[in-house]
């Protein structure tokens, strides 16, 4: 092995273009890292040291999402004109929904992992980092949709299913809010979560299926995308699976919350339309996966270019298997604990390959470049 080749950013003029030309689409890894050791730690059956892996990769998360946000932090910091271009891009500035998606994935954490191992004062710092990935998740569903209505150029040809990211994120804080309820100290805090986290997956969802819709109307008059959006396919399981997620966290947490508030009537019909609207959203998770599947397939025949949008491959998949798994421990059904697991197995072979070019592309530095700034001079 040559000198040159253990230097890094062989790819980029300068290593400040590392900071130049950062966008969010890195994020994306922290989606997936994080889902993956949520998944992992999920599984229904005992491997010596599986659990230690998982925690040492939602650790290990933490730190790339604290890089990451250094980085971009940095970007608006030095490089402030430039970075506000991303704006008015019509792609990447859909990828502002991966940072409040990432920081969900450490909360979630804070409560499997974090809790056994720290006890009940990471609490109190899951329920804070919750609040602000709420904030951040509103704002990316409103002001980023605003935006592709005033500013940025769209057309349906164009169309792939990076739309849904900014609107997603809310629904993902709905089903992190599911597991985060039910360990507040108090049933007023504990329905105020619950409450909230129904009113993000209602704020999210509709708006989803909206764009799903639009999503296989422009796949059938445009065909598919391309190559370069070939994980884009993988999108659209992103809401369905976290849509499933989420109605089955909080429908658990509502019979006890709801009656600890005076309302427990209640509290068992919305756990029984919990479950049913769970089952009801993967089965079409079933079927849009299957067509994923397949597009992928007949883009790996042409071959497809890596990019970050390959993490797309990951999270959707990963919120998928949680929902698969979450049904198995409810309806204690054979059928989705084995399908359950195969999910994460997939997952985890997936987070590998993408993971293993990410760092390749990485330390020469082709993957850092911003769109938005690729027609000015450097």
């Amino acid at each position: 092995m040559t000198c040159t080749t253990l230097k890094p950013f062989t790819q980029l003029q300068h290593p400040r273009e590392v900071v130049r030309q950062f966008t969010p689409n890195w994020f994306a890894a922290t989606m997936g890292t994080g889902v993956l050791a949520l998944a992992l730690a999920q599984l229904p059956f005992n491997v010596p040291g599986l659990r230690a892996a998982a925690e040492a990769l939602w650790l290990f998360n933490i730190g790339l999402f604290a890089l990451f946000t250094v980085l971009y932090a940095a970007r608006w910091t030095w490089f402030f004109h430039e970075a506000r271009r991303i704006f008015g891009h019509s792609t990447v500035s859909m990828f502002f929904g991966t940072i409040p998606m990432g920081l969900a994935t450490i909360i979630n954490g804070f409560l499997v992992f974090g809790l056994p191992r720290w006890g009940e004062g990471v609490i109190q710092l899951a329920e804070a980092l919750w609040w602000l990935d709420v904030a951040m998740a509103l704002a990316c569903g409103v002001l980023i949709p605003y935006m592709m209505f005033t500013r940025q150029e769209h057309s349906i040809d164009q169309m792939t299913a990076v739309w849904l990211l900014p609107v997603v994120a809310a629904e993902v804080a709905a089903a992190s809010g599911g597991l985060l309820a039910p360990h507040l100290a108090d049933a007023h805090s504990q329905l105020v979560v619950l409450v909230t986290s129904y009113v993000l997956w209602a704020f999210s969802l509709p708006v989803a299926f909206s764009i799903l819709t639009i999503l296989m109307l422009r796949m059938a008059l445009h065909k598919l995308p391309h190559e370069n959006m070939a994980a884009s396919s993988w999108l659209a399981l992103g809401p369905i699976g976290t849509g499933a997620l989420g109605m089955l966290l909080l429908g658990g947490d509502a019979p006890a919350i709801f009656a600890a508030n005076a309302m427990g009537g209640i509290g068992e019909i919305a756990a029984g339309l919990g479950l049913i609207a769970g089952i009801t959203l993967w089965g079409f998770g079933l079927w849009w996966m299957l067509i994923a599947l397949l597009i992928t397939v007949r883009y790996l025949r042409a071959g497809i270019p890596f990019n970050l949008g390959w993490w797309g491959f990951t999270f959707p998949l990963g919120v998928y298997a949680l929902a698969t798994l979450k049904l198995a421990n409810v309806l204690s059904l054979m059928f989705f604990s084995l399908f359950g697991c195969l999910l994460v197995a997939m997952l985890a072979a997936m987070w590998l390959i993408v993971g293993k070019r990410t760092v390749q592309g990485a330390w020469r530095g082709e993957l850092f470049v911003s769109p938005c700034i690729a027609g000015l001079r450097k």
